[in-house]
């Protein structure tokens, strides 16, 4: 497992380096669209479709959403609004599992679900990558989320005992939770401190990535979650030793639209 993992990781880090920092405008919307159709197809089985055609049917739909949504520029505040709102209730969902699972609307519910989730991933990272240090704020926001993941894995190994949502995925403890944000928050202050960051300016940032931070696991949970409910290990086998996409991007499909929103309340960029 642990020799296919490398594998394919190293087959797979050379494509996603130069898909996202060394394409631009169309191409890297296409880049980013293929990565979030193929998550669409795996969030199909997830949300109840069997059969490749209706899996694929779905797909396409997704991404003809996507062109949609790139030829219009101006709906990005709406979508990425509601995505703001859907990672609020997915928390209030992953905290009440599994009695919330009677109000995600069944199969079509679970479908509307899945626009949710994969859509405004797709218009944060576009948005990010036409704002000002445009590259680093994309490596700013995967710092953050993998950083808190390496924290959280060492703290859960060495401190975890008290389990975080033991109904979705018994495997997370609150130590972990605790200490993938202080990691988080130490890159932060480094990174603050190096650019002579003050203050308020300290603070808001320090904020901001505690924010993004527990919303990322709030996306981690809640594909594990749908995962759980419909007895599906991985989304799917498509990276050997990894799982599926989903599996690679849960937490940041949500890290990403809440990012860039805080980013846009920050003046960064315009919406």
């Amino acid at each position: 497992m642990l020799k296919q993992r490398i594998i394919t990781a190293l087959l797979m880090l050379p494509v996603v380096l130069c898909g996202f920092f060394l394409l631009d405008g169309g191409p890297f919307a296409l880049f980013i669209g293929a990565v979030v159709t193929v998550g669409a197809w795996e969030w199909a089985r997830l949300a109840g479709f069997a059969g490749q055609a209706q899996r694929v049917a779905y797909a396409a739909a997704v991404a003809a959403l996507l062109y949609g949504l790139y030829r219009a520029p101006g709906l990005a505040p709406w979508l990425l609004g509601a995505a703001v709102l859907w990672w609020l209730l997915a928390t209030l969902l992953v905290l009440t599992y599994p009695a919330s699972s009677r109000y995600w609307g069944g199969l079509p519910g679970k479908l509307l679900i899945g626009l949710l989730i994969l859509l405004p991933a797709w218009q944060g990272l576009v948005l990010l990558k036409q704002w000002p240090q445009a590259n680093l704020l994309i490596i700013a926001v995967m710092v953050l989320v993998w950083g808190a993941d390496i924290g959280a894995y060492f703290a859960g190994k060495t401190f975890g005992k008290r389990k975080l949502a033991p109904r979705v995925s018994p495997g997370k403890s609150w130590e972990g939770l605790y200490g993938g944000l202080l990691a988080s928050l130490l890159i932060t202050a480094a990174v603050g401190l190096q650019q002579g960051w003050q203050g308020q300016d300290l603070a808001l940032a320090l904020a901001g990535a505690a924010l993004v931070v527990l919303i990322s696991v709030v996306g981690d949970l809640t594909e594990s979650m749908f995962k759980r409910q419909s007895g599906i290990k991985d989304s799917s086998n498509l990276l050997p030793g990894h799982g599926g996409v989903l599996d690679r991007i849960d937490s940041l499909t949500a890290a990403v639209p809440v990012f860039a929103v805080l980013l846009w309340l920050a003046g960064w960029g315009a919406l």
